[in-house]
This record gives structure tokens, sequence and C-alpha cells, in this order.
């Protein structure tokens, strides 16, 4: 394997884990918003990640064959009871709101998780450039 597939591979995983945290930070911003109906209540967004396979690597995104990206990006169906509010503005007739189904404590692991992952392709970049060095010093002799 190449030191480029190496840091192909780590990059574009740094890069969906990134993305996994922005869409955590997201949702931990919109936990709090209520809604007048369960269809329109704020919806946590996750992520899929997929395997870039040879056939699917694409040079317009700079991928490489191994590595992972965002294959979609989709809401958490999870329901949440609506909350009898009937003096809040946006409540339905019935006197109901509805609140997201942001789980605040789900979102911090998911922000763990992202920030773990994030830091283990750092170490294997930084692995992988020790590995090339110690490589030119020993041709060197």
């Amino acid at each position: 394997m190449s030191l480029e597939n190496i840091f192909g591979m780590a990059g574009g995983a740094m890069d969906a884990q990134s993305k996994r945290l922005a869409l955590a930070v997201e949702n931990i911003a919109n936990s709090d918003v209520l809604a007048g109906d369960q269809a329109s209540a704020y919806k946590a967004k996750r992520v899929n990640f997929a395997t870039i396979l040879q056939h699917q690597v694409r040079d317009d995104r700079r991928e490489t064959a191994g590595g992972i990206r965002i294959n979609e990006i989709y809401d958490d169906n999870k329901v949440v009871p609506a909350t009898y509010q009937p003096d809040n503005p946006l409540a339905d007739e019935d006197g109901f709101v509805y609140p997201s189904n942001v789980d605040s404590m789900l979102e911090m692991v998911e922000i763990t998780q992202a920030s773990r992952a994030f830091e283990s392709n750092i170490e294997a970049m930084n692995t992988a450039k020790q590995l090339a060095s110690r490589t030119l010093e020993i041709l060197r002799k």
C-alpha cells in the first residue's frame, strides 16, 4: 500500500468524521425545538458510511479505494411523545406540542466516537509518515 493511499484513506475518513461531528452538533443545537405537529418536529440527523470499492473511485472527489465516504444523511425516525402545553403558541388544537427526537446524551456519544475516530486517523497518518522517514534514513546509509 502506497503512502498516497494511506493518506487518502485517512484523509477521507477524517472528512467523513468531521461531517458526522457537525451533524451531532446541529442535532444538539436543535434539541429544544418544539413544533405544532409530529411531521414538522425536528428529527435528529444520522450518517451512513460506505466503503469505497475500486470501481467506485472518483478522482474529482479525491477518493481512495478502501476508504470511506458518507453514503447518505438520513433523519432518525424515533418518535417522541407529545407534551401537553396548551399555553404554548405552537400547540395544536388539542394543546400538544411536539419536541425534537434528539437525545443529548446519544449526541455526546456520537461526538466522542467521531473525535476518537478522527484522532485514530491522524495517528495512522503520523505512523505512515514516520515509517517513510525511517525508510529514507535506512536508504541513505
